[in-house]
């Protein structure tokens, strides 16, 4: 039986970092795993707190009874609660266990998301770079994708996005700290993006949501701080995970939270909750959300991802390369010394280093390196990268 005819034409596009990683298995094979420099997938080889490991010892140790079943669609209360407390520490309003919903991962929360609040046909924005998901995720609901430019520094361009809303906006989608850049929107860019949406959803007579893609949470540096949504703007909802904060991607765990402010909010919670069942994803998984609960105020040694941003910035400026110093998450989005980014990044496999071009990203000219890796690997592609520049 063939497959759908969609779903065929996208495989034949497919996901830049996907073909990557598929590249580096071939490689990896070909000329052993040490020699191949893959700085293509945001896969953390740091390993999880040590209170995390301590938490998901002490559940499988001393299981309580019942631990395996279903729970609310929403998750467990007491879960829900510890991330309502944790958001607190940094938002002038308050949630509480009402507010929050867990989900399998970051992910599988935009996809609720957007399947709950949002009506076939209407628009969702999104910055450019942007994580490529995104626009499958808004085909999977049958909405449109308008992509707005970031500016020089890919930091958000407020002119560029009031310009772009129309009165079929119905979302914006922001993602701070940044993949594939690195870019972190502080209390200020956040401020602005608020403002833009309050003006043109007055002069509409709509309400534009503002969802932000929250999937790398703490990891910040040089004193950079995300701004908190919901201290700016009412119909605010944050998707996020524990993925890379906690270094268990695989794990698959994660949470919406509604800002309390936002308008209709009993109804977009049993919205929520009713989504995350018939999509797919049911409840968020039982033995993650106890361990959540007890490990979800930790975070990874963030000063570790920075000093291999260092090294992999350092490196790549001496060089020769044009780039910015990223302010969070582990990702640097450096301009290709040449146009065609999909042939330098051809280029760079040669030298046996793994790079995913800004083509997938929405922005040609650049590529994506992530840097959760082990210092080795940054070491023999910095090598690799010296060589491909000159």
């Amino acid at each position: 039986m063939p497959i759908s005819k969609k779903i065929a034409e996208e495989m034949k596009k497919g996901s830049w970092i996907r073909r990557m990683f598929e590249e580096g298995i071939k490689l990896k094979k070909q000329f052993g795993a040490d020699n191949i420099f893959d700085l293509s997938l945001g896969n953390p080889e740091m390993e999880p707190p040590q209170k995390f490991t301590d938490a998901l010892k002490k559940i499988v140790n001393d299981p309580v009874k019942g631990m395996h079943r279903y729970m609310p669609n929403s998750g467990y209360p007491e879960t829900r609660t510890t991330v309502a407390n944790i958001i607190n520490r940094e938002s002038k309003v308050k949630l509480v266990c009402g507010d929050v919903v867990m989900t399998c991962g970051a992910a599988g929360a935009l996809n609720v998301v957007l399947k709950a609040l949002l009506n076939v046909g209407e628009e969702v924005i999104i910055f450019s770079p942007f994580f490529v998901e995104y626009v499958y995720y808004l085909d999977n609901h049958g909405l449109k994708c308008r992509v707005v430019e970031t500016d020089a520094d890919f930091m958000p361009d407020v002119a560029a996005l009031e310009k772009s809303i129309s009165a079929n906006t119905k979302a914006l989608i922001i993602n701070s700290p940044n993949n594939p850049t690195g870019a972190v929107y502080e209390d200020r860019h956040i401020n602005q993006i608020a403002q833009v949406l309050g003006k043109k959803s007055a002069e509409f007579g709509t309400e534009i949501l503002l969802i932000l893609d929250d999937a790398y949470g703490k990891i910040v540096y040089d004193g950079a701080h995300t701004g908190c949504i919901f201290n700016h703007y009412a119909n605010s909802i944050v998707a996020a995970s524990f993925s890379k904060t906690l270094s268990i991607p695989g794990e698959r765990i994660g949470y919406i939270a509604v800002g309390p402010e936002c308008s209709d909010h009993a109804e977009i919670m049993g919205a929520l909750a009713f989504c995350n069942r018939t999509l797919g994803y049911v409840n968020a998984p039982a033995l993650m959300q106890r361990v959540i609960t007890a490990a979800a105020d930790v975070v990874i040694d963030i000063s570790i991802y920075q000093n291999k941003r260092d090294r992999l910035y350092n490196g790549m400026i001496a060089a020769g390369y044009e780039l910015h110093k990223p302010k969070g998450a582990f990702y640097l989005f450096p301009k290709t010394p040449i146009k065609d980014d999909v042939l330098f990044t051809q280029r760079l496999i040669q030298e046996r280093v793994l790079a995913v071009p800004g083509s997938g990203f929405g922005r040609p000219g650049y590529m994506r390196l992530s840097y959760c890796v082990e210092d080795k690997v940054i070491d023999g592609a910095i090598e690799g990268l010296k060589r491909s520049i000159s």
